[in-house]
């Protein structure tokens, strides 16, 4: 039940794609002076060492935010121009480490927590017992016991307690690891939930694109619900593409070739108006810097708002 830690895929390309698109809702959402109440229903450890054994089990971090980082300093020495959202990204990163090198990766309740203001709140579930401890210690570190609480529960049940939330804003981050089935229903109705307790919330959905009929059938019912409740909604996709083939039956032979993900999306109910733009400038340049010689794509599309 609780094997998997976020730990061993810290920093790859499906968070850079989460993580982009969480830290501009955030800042949008941010210049309005009411409270904003923030709830990640999954939010593992909050920050991960890209240099110790658990990222370097697989190195995925390598491909993601590393080499996004290196095109990034490689085009500001050149002096082009990065894509407002992603500099605003990597700043955030970067800020949680010293030189130039990224040893360090803030997980999505290390973002939220970097963005909070003074009125807002942070609710942080996590039910696996190992990071909850680690999440538990550091959000004490911290020193902001008042805005920030981490509960020891399931996140699609604990949500519904939080609906409506005092001031009338909140921002969600729905991202389960989909290891089990059942997480694909669990996710819509929790979705359902939450919308008929708190329609104008905006709600973030991060999901794996992956040969599974669950997986392929969760952005489409997303839409669904959303169209039927009259929300507006963003989808985004971003697909790195495959690595160069040759050799690939050899490896897989001496079992040292392993096919990982290689493209995820997000999913917004009631997304910030300016998202769909920010996005449409940024992952082309994403891609740009992630891409595998084969496949690579990207897409964002919307409705309504």
């Amino acid at each position: 039940m609780f094997s998997y830690r976020h730990a061993f895929h810290a920093g790859n390309h499906a968070d850079v794609l989460k993580h982009l698109t969480w830290v501009a809702v955030l800042r949008y959402l941010g210049q309005k002076d009411t409270a904003l109440h923030i709830v990640d229903t999954h939010a593992g450890a909050g920050i991960y060492r890209l240099d110790q054994e658990q990222a370097r089990t697989s190195a995925e971090s390598d491909n993601g935010i590393l080499r996004l980082h290196a095109a990034a300093q490689n085009t500001t020495s050149q002096g082009s121009v990065i894509p407002e959202a992603v500099a605003d990204y990597l700043a955030l990163v970067e800020g949680f480490n010293t030189g130039q090198a990224l040893r360090v990766y803030p997980g999505s309740p290390w973002i939220s927590q970097t963005l909070l203001r003074p009125q807002d709140r942070l609710k942080l579930f996590e039910v696996h017992p190992t990071d909850a401890r680690v999440l538990e210690r550091q959000v004490e570190e911290l020193g902001k016991g008042r805005q920030i609480e981490v509960l020891r529960r399931n996140g699609f049940e604990g949500l519904k307690a939080l609906l409506p939330p005092p001031s009338r804003r909140a921002a969600v981050l729905i991202d389960p690891s989909y290891e089990l089935k059942t997480d694909y229903p669990a996710v819509l109705e929790c979705l359902e939930d939450a919308l008929r307790r708190f329609p104008t919330g905006t709600y973030a959905v991060w999901y794996p694109v992956i040969g599974r009929a669950e997986a392929h059938a969760l952005p489409r019912k997303l839409k669904t619900l959303s169209t039927r409740l009259q929300r507006p909604w963003l989808q985004t996709e971003l697909n790195v593409g495959l690595q160069p083939t040759e050799g690939t039956a050899a490896l897989i032979a001496q079992g040292k070739h392993q096919v990982g993900l290689r493209a995820s999306g997000m999913f917004l109910i009631n997304p910030p108006y300016t998202l769909a733009a920010q996005l449409r400038e940024a992952l082309p340049w994403v891609l740009e810097a992630l891409r595998e010689p084969r496949g690579a794509e990207w897409s964002v599309t919307q409705e309504g708002g």
